[in-house]
């Protein structure tokens, strides 16, 4: 008897779209994982992020990037660089739009996706939103919009057509053994989940310009077999906002500290005890070198 080998497959998938289309929702609906924050406020992604989903015979590498938007200032310019990003290294690449959507937000952006070389699966989510007749102009607009593209119609929140598309994305990556460890689930360190988990919540419960001033800095992480010890300080650009951060005799700051507490709870599986302060960095949103010491702004 002949030995069968069976072949391997992996390769990079990059979902890119307009803010709050459902981006992070399908991520996390394709690795079993809340890697990337959800919150009903755009921008909510600010960097690439890696999910990794591995199978005996593939290892799909999923990226999550923030929303396609014009640019205001540098944070912007950063974030729309991981999305740029996205187009240079994919092997196929995910375009999200949802019902009643006609545009992206970037011309030059679109143009890339037209006249794109590798496979573009364009995705119409939210289609639970809608109905029949608005799904079926839907279709017919972004055929003719987007012709080099297959399309699904999904709704990653009820995780309806998610595995229909995962099933067309193994189908289309190249033959290659896998690029990471098969227990591996992201490229990022437990850091960058600290400081996501707590500026979710920050943008849950903060309104208007808060939540867009905010970054996180874990400056400890100490584990041990039964408990995970974290330091982590909130950033803001202005004096004003750290005393809305902390809040009337300290209470905002609990609350945001004890959700935050409780999530890492479940994604490390361990005992948390969180340490949160605030401090004032100004403006550093339009300022390159804080930026770099963020993880956004990496050019030379």
């Amino acid at each position: 008897m002949e030995e069968t080998t069976t072949t391997h497959k992996a390769g990079f998938v990059n979902i890119i779209g307009n803010p709050n289309v459902g981006k992070s929702t399908l991520m996390n609906a394709f690795v079993g994982e809340r890697l990337s924050i959800i919150t009903s406020k755009a921008q909510t992604t600010r960097h690439r992020i890696l999910g990794i989903v591995n199978g005996d015979d593939f290892q799909v590498l999923l990226s999550d990037t923030p929303g396609i938007i014009k640019p205001a200032y540098e944070l912007q310019a950063s974030m729309m660089d991981f999305v740029k990003s996205a187009f240079e290294d994919a092997d196929v690449l995910l375009y999200i739009v949802e019902l009643g959507e006609k545009e992206l937000k970037d011309e030059a952006f679109f143009n890339k996706i037209q006249n794109s070389k590798i496979p573009v699966l364009l995705l119409l989510n939210k289609i639970d939103q809608g109905n029949e007749e608005l799904l079926k102009e839907a279709l017919e607009l972004w055929k003719e919009k987007v012709p080099n593209a297959e399309i699904f119609a999904i709704s990653a929140l009820q995780n309806f057509g998610v595995a229909e598309v995962f099933t067309r994305i193994i189908e289309l990556l190249p033959e290659s053994p896998p690029f990471y460890p098969k227990d591996q689930l992201t490229d990022k360190p437990e850091r960058f989940f600290v400081n996501e988990c707590i500026r979710e919540k920050i943008l849950i419960h903060y309104k208007k310009e808060i939540p867009y001033s905010v970054e996180i800095v874990t400056e400890e992480f100490f584990e041990d077999e039964t408990i995970i010890r974290i330091r982590a300080v909130i950033m803001v650009e202005r004096e004003s906002q750290k005393g809305i951060i902390i809040g009337h005799k300290g209470e905002a700051l609990k609350r945001v500290g004890t959700e935050a507490r409780k999530d890492l709870q479940k994604f490390f599986g361990k005992q948390i005890y969180l340490e949160t302060y605030v401090k004032v960095s100004k403006n550093w949103r339009s300022d390159s070198k804080q930026l770099r010491r963020f993880g956004y702004n990496n050019k030379s």
